[in-house]
């Protein structure tokens, strides 16, 4: 059984008469946002858009958006197991048929990416039949409108009788976990499915292993651009209930790992060539958090405000609410107890007088995020 995917039928709407998506709201969601237009759109956080996107069905669809994700409301449309779906509500970072995210650094470069970690949560229901897709897009263009040539679906749990374009290319153990890969084409572009043995609800992952995965299986090259990255839902019966409950996305500009061809878990840091700290001198450190449920990612820019060079860098802070780092990205990250050290990585361990050097990691939280205390750069304290 194959299906042509929605960005296929996606140009056909676009073409026959509607030239760029219907936009509900410009800022970011306040309270919660009801979408029903077939391409209605709004924004949250201020750095996603959530999109209606019922582009396979005349019927009425629904969705309700919150201030991290959003839940199907009404699902009308009926669509046939043997062919497409009739829409995917999802939210997304980057560039969509010209809407691009707020503040995205997308399209980037895949050799220019240093890291790119994403946090997705799901809530499932019965009686349905759809897919929980996780799409990244690539494309050996910038390109920020239209179909990319190259799809990458992660299937975090499927209901019903359907399954992925294409045929069965066996298993892969891809980000520590092992999954059934599909691969085929729409006739437009290119598909490569992920699909999980059972249902994953919740997950934080780094997007390189999967783009490593299908640069090493040949479907793309280094210079191929990240252009977008998605979370939603395809349903063709039913869908009521469906959501997603946060998602998070930070793509990182530098340079990548020094062996790109096997790509560490997410938890696994690159390869470290530290030189001696040195330099303590004076520093400021700001940081900022994005949190969700029991998860949370926080954004950390040390400045050097001496007048000397620092050569190699640890910068130490302590959490006072009992948060966990899980992932990190741009600094190798330490944690006892409430003490987190983090250390330059091999790319980054010069911050001249007046410069920054940025970093950020993943973690979990037990209700409470307060934002870390202490900052010390090689053993000096920070102002922040």
């Amino acid at each position: 059984m194959k299906r042509p995917i929605r960005a296929l039928a996606a140009i056909g709407l676009f073409i026959a008469g509607t030239a760029t998506a219907i936009t509900v709201a410009a800022a970011p969601a306040q309270a919660d946002v009801r979408i029903c237009e077939q391409y209605g759109t709004t924004t949250i956080q201020g750095r996603y858009v959530v999109m209606n996107n019922r582009w396979g069905t005349s019927a009425e669809q629904c969705i309700n958006v919150t201030d991290t994700g959003f839940s199907i409301v009404s699902q009308q449309g009926t669509g046939n197991t043997s062919g497409a779906p009739v829409s995917y509500p999802a939210v997304y970072y980057g560039c969509h048929y010209t809407n691009c995210s707020p503040g995205t650094n997308l399209p980037l470069q895949v050799s220019q990416i240093s890291s790119a970690n994403s946090s997705v949560s799901y809530s499932y229901v019965s009686g349905a039949t759809y897919d929980a897709a996780f799409d990244i897009w690539l494309d050996p263009t910038p390109k920020r409108d239209g179909v990319n040539q190259m799809e990458i679906m992660i299937w975090f749990n499927r209901q019903g009788n359907i399954q992925p374009i294409g045929s069965v290319q066996g298993n892969a153990t891809v980000g520590g976990r092992t999954w059934e890969v599909w691969r085929g084409s729409n006739g437009s572009n290119n598909v490569i499915s992920y699909v999980a043995p059972s249902p994953i609800n919740s997950w934080s992952f780094s997007l390189l292993d999967f783009i490593n995965d299908i640069r090493n299986r040949g479907a793309i090259t280094n210079s191929w651009y990240l252009t977008s990255v998605q979370a939603g839902f395809e349903p063709w019966i039913g869908g009521t209930g469906l959501a997603v409950n946060s998602f998070s996305t930070t793509v990182n500009q530098g340079t990548p790992p020094s062996n790109p061809s096997t790509s560490p878990p997410a938890t696994t840091q690159p390869p470290v060539t530290t030189p001696p700290p040195g330099g303590g001198g004076a520093c400021r450190v700001a940081y900022t958090a994005n949190s969700w449920n029991n998860g949370f990612t926080g954004n950390v820019t040390v400045t050097n405000t001496s007048s000397s060079t620092v050569n190699g860098w640890t910068l130490g802070f302590s959490f006072p609410s009992g948060q966990q780092i899980t992932n990190s990205w741009n600094a190798t990250v330490t944690q006892s107890g409430s003490s987190v050290s983090a250390r330059n990585v091999n790319y980054n361990g010069t911050i001249a007088p007046g410069a920054s050097q940025s970093f950020g990691f993943q973690g979990t939280h037990s209700g409470t995020n307060t934002a870390p205390t202490g900052w010390t750069l090689n053993g000096t304290a920070c102002s922040s």
